[in-house]
């Protein structure tokens, strides 16, 4: 399948990590979906007042490779549909994917905008109306260009049993913070979409700003 790249013969083995638990389950239960039923857990952070959400299918083993997404908060593109990011399509791509093959998870978490905050990224929204990209709409708010940090995300993919993983992504950070946290990177399954007149100068600036593995934009 031409959206699948492999990381043949030399998976990226994880680095040395702390085995400090900082995070913990509080609810779970079943949630049917248009792309099958999944089971959904709620999370809480030990260590901050952030909360997180996971998504999953199927039983993990340390050995077998699963599908896995961290998958940011993005109000505007996951639950309004807009146009100018790519976010609500990933999302179901993900979904998609783990529904089709029966075993995998998405992390959900609750860091909108980068981490900015959805009335900051409104704020945001209104720079890029005048002609700013994303960082430079941040930077003159004050504010980091990607606040975002991904330990406890993938402390909840160890806790469901997982050690190696095909990671739906496009950005080299989500698959730092993998091997970092003491995931076997196996594979880096794109969701990449042709870009868009909304959002061909973000994805841009994602791809040439921010290093983002982008091969549709150009």
């Amino acid at each position: 399948m031409n959206f699948i790249e492999k990381i043949k013969d030399h998976p990226i083995v994880p680095a040395p990590f702390s085995n400090a638990r900082t995070i913990e389950k509080v609810a779970e239960a079943r949630l049917p979906t248009e792309f099958g039923d999944f089971r959904i857990a709620g999370y809480r952070s030990m260590t901050s007042d952030e909360e997180f959400v996971c998504v999953y299918k199927g039983e993990f083993h340390q050995d077998v490779p699963a599908l896995v997404r961290i998958h940011s908060q993005c109000l505007t593109g996951d639950v309004f549909h807009s146009t100018k990011c790519d976010c609500g399509p990933q999302l179901q791509r993900a979904m998609e994917l783990i529904g089709r093959e029966g075993r995998g998870a998405i992390v959900y978490q609750h860091q909108e905008g980068r981490g900015i905050g959805i009335i900051n990224k409104i704020r945001a929204y209104a720079l890029q109306d005048e002609g700013a990209d994303t960082i430079e709409a941040n930077e003159r708010l004050g504010l980091g260009v990607d606040l975002r940090v991904y330990d406890q995300c993938v402390e909840i993919l160890r806790e469901l049993g997982m050690g190696k993983v095909r990671v739906m992504s496009n950005n080299p950070e989500k698959l730092k913070a993998m091997r970092d946290g003491g995931l076997t990177v196996v594979e880096r399954v794109p969701l990449e979409f042709r870009p868009s007149k909304n959002t061909i100068k973000y994805l841009t600036t994602k791809k040439f700003q921010m290093g983002h593995l982008l091969r549709l934009v150009s």
